[in-house]
């Protein structure tokens, strides 16, 4: 399991991989309005352990799951720092230059990170017991009524299903160039903010040309199978919800509306 990259559908049987996808699409748009209604320890609280309750039924492993978490842990540190140095206070606990330091700016980064981090594993769960084709006709349904003021729903909903494809397949190819720039002399574990800074150039460039490289064949491939873009496409039968997809949507609701009433 510590060598499937993050973002990739792991199939299984468990509670959330047989969910309805167009269910679960739904519980992840109103949890993210739970986690944005979320101000006080006991929201956040609430949220995390329902974040461990969907962990058990998509029977992922907690290492696989917070994996996103383990390799963006310094952009949640530039996050926490920003907000805690330069947000604005009448009674700040240290100043110097342009930083100043407060109990409000704190306080305020400690939020903004905590709903990153919740979001983050949230999307993740949801890819994972997902396969893309499901996220696909998902998003189909669901922006299925946009489709009467002529917005292409088949189109959009292909694009976000290409680009979760690639997610994997990105981080991917980013882990194997970190790994070849390091043997190049590349000092990504350096402790000098100068060095790291530096060794990020030879990182970001070629994952840029080879995902451009990829768009373009894929281009070439769908065009080659006939794909034009216009047109109504057969995408399967449609899935029926069932009282569990019922069920899973009014839980969410419950707790978006405890956040926001409530705690």
């Amino acid at each position: 399991m510590s060598r499937i990259p993050a973002g990739m559908y792991i199939p299984g049987k468990s509670f959330l991989h047989r969910l309805d996808p167009l269910a679960k699409l739904i519980g992840l748009i109103i949890l993210l309005a739970a986690v944005i209604a979320a101000s006080s320890p006991g929201g956040y609280l609430l949220l995390i352990l329902f974040i461990g309750v969907l962990l058990a039924l998509s029977g992922l492993p907690f290492k696989l799951a917070i994996a996103p978490l383990r390799r963006t842990y310094l952009f949640f540190a530039v996050i926490f720092l920003m907000n805690a140095l330069f947000f604005a206070d009448v009674d700040p606990l240290w100043t110097w230059w342009i930083f100043s330091l407060s109990r409000t700016g704190l306080i305020q980064g400690a939020n903004v990170v905590l709903r990153l981090a919740i979001i983050i594993v949230a999307g993740h769960i949801l890819i994972s017991t997902t396969s893309p084709m499901e996220i696909t006709a998902a998003f189909r349904r669901l922006l299925k009524p946009l489709q009467y003021i002529n917005i292409p729903v088949d189109i959009v909903a292909l694009i976000v299903s290409v680009a979760i494809h690639f997610i994997p397949v990105l981080a991917e190819e980013v882990e194997m160039i970190r790994k070849a720039q390091t043997v190049r002399g590349a000092r990504f574990d350096s402790t000098r903010l100068r060095d790291r800074a530096a060794s990020l150039l030879p990182l970001v460039i070629p994952v840029f040309v080879n995902a451009f490289k990829r768009a373009d064949e894929l281009a070439l491939a769908m065009e080659a199978r006939g794909y034009r873009g216009e047109g109504r496409r057969v995408s399967g039968p449609e899935i029926a919800f069932q009282a569990r997809d019922f069920g899973a949507v009014l839980i969410m609701a419950a707790i978006c509306a405890v956040q926001i009433l409530v705690l």
